[in-house]
């Protein structure tokens, strides 16, 4: 039987903004160890590919680190 990984937190996703002063556009969600709710990113994106790859690029990953590591 096959092991679930349950230590290991979810990665960063991209979901439509919420907000309605920004309507139609797409923001990145850092889920992080300790918090309820994962943490946004402060940037806007115009579309999701836009966004997932930003959080591919070497920015995004300098980023997604950071805010895991603030949170320690």
């Amino acid at each position: 039987m096959a092991k679930k990984k349950k230590d290991t937190l979810p990665q960063p996703y991209a979901e439509v903004t919420k907000d309605a002063r920004f309507a139609g556009t797409y923001e990145v969600f850092v889920p992080v160890e300790g918090r309820v709710r994962p943490h946004r990113v402060p940037l806007q994106f115009k579309s999701k590919d836009n966004a997932e790859s930003w959080i591919h690029s070497s920015e995004g990953e300098d980023a997604i680190r950071d805010i895991r590591n603030a949170e320690d």
